[in-house]
């Protein structure tokens, strides 16, 4: 019997795999317990929408990654910061800070996890960065420390 995984099964498929498992097996653990629907001509034009819907999220989001990549491209960033004497900071600059920027600056929503800083930020300077927008797609920007 050909079966769509509505869940991936170990030894068995992953889901969205289109299978032919036993007879037994399938109408016994598959169906029953909800982990495959059987192949019929319904499920399997449901399973191609599903599949094409889930393609165009995915090239849209890679269309804005690339996009917000190019208008990062180069950019500089500056963070207000106090220091004390010496010119060293209170603390230091995080990447929750440069994302804030960012955001602020550009008009970009970044996670402060997706920021890579070169070096620790704990006096006022120049410092480079890396934004990384989706997987494989990453940019560099400077981020100027000044004093507030």
């Amino acid at each position: 019997m050909k079966v769509i995984f509505l869940a991936d099964v170990k030894g068995s498929g992953k889901k969205g795999d289109v299978k032919e498992v036993s007879d037994g097996y399938a109408r016994n653990f598959l169906l029953v317990k909800g982990l495959a629907a059987e192949a019929n001509a319904k499920n399997l034009s449901d399973l191609a929408g599903k599949k094409a819907s889930e393609q165009h999220k995915a090239d849209v989001a890679k269309a804005e990654a690339l996009d917000a990549a190019k208008r990062l491209k180069g950019q500089k960033v500056v963070i207000k910061a106090k220091a004390g004497a010496g010119g060293k900071l209170f603390g230091a600059v995080t990447a929750s800070q440069v994302a804030d920027a960012v955001n602020a600056d550009f008009g970009i929503k970044v996670d402060k996890k997706k920021i890579a800083l070169a070096s620790d930020i704990k006096t006022f300077g120049v410092y480079s960065a890396e934004v990384k927008l989706m997987a494989g797609i990453s940019e560099k920007i400077t981020v100027e420390v000044t004093e507030e």
